[in-house]
C-alpha cells in the first residue's frame, strides 16, 4: 500500500496544493466577512445575506477543501514516510492548529447565524492574522526543512 502512495506522490502533491489554496482562501475570507457582518443590524436584509454567504463559504469551499488537504497531505506523508522528520512534526502540529482555527470559524459562524455574536469588528480583524501566521510557518517548514 505504501508503494501506491509513493508512486502517485506527485499527483497527491498537486491535489494537496489545490486543496490548500482553496482552504486558505476561505480561511482568509471568512474573518473578513465577520468584520463586515459585525457592522450590520441583526435581522436586517444585509445581515441575512451575510449569514447565507458565510454558511455557503464554509460548507461549499472551506470544509471540503480542508478535508481534501488532509487526505492528500496524509497520502504524501505515507508515501515518503515523513513521520520521523522534525520539520514535518512541527508542520503537522501547525496544520492541527489551522484545523482548530477552522473549528473556531465554524463556531463563530453559528453564533452569527443565531444573532449571538459577542465579538467586535476589531477582534475579527486581529484573528484574521492567525491563518496567515500559520501558513507562513508551514510554507517555510515545507520548503526549507530546517530540522
Amino acid at each position: 500500500m505504501i508503494d501506491f502512495f509513493a508512486e502517485y506522490y506527485r499527483y497527491f502533491m498537486a491535489l494537496h496544493i489545490i486543496a490548500v489554496i482553496s482552504w486558505m482562501a476561505g480561511m482568509f475570507y471568512m474573518p473578513r466577512l465577520f468584520v463586515y457582518h459585525c457592522r450590520l443590524e441583526e435581522g436586517s436584509e444585509a445581515s441575512e445575506m451575510f449569514k447565507e454567504m458565510e454558511r455557503k463559504l464554509l460548507r461549499i469551499i472551506i470544509n471540503p477543501a480542508m478535508i481534501f488537504a488532509w487526505i492528500f497531505g496524509l497520502c504524501m506523508a505515507f508515501g515518503h514516510d515523513l513521520w520521523g522528520d522534525l520539520w514535518f512534526q512541527i508542520k503537522f502540529f501547525c496544520v492541527i492548529l489551522m484545523s482548530g482555527f477552522h473549528g473556531y470559524l465554524s463556531r463563530w459562524r453559528k453564533l452569527f447565524a443565531r444573532d449571538e455574536n459577542t465579538h467586535s469588528e476589531n477582534f475579527f480583524r486581529k484573528v484574521n492574522e492567525v491563518p496567515t501566521l500559520l501558513m507562513i510557518a508551514i510554507v517555510f517548514l515545507v520548503i526549507l526543512k530546517p530540522f
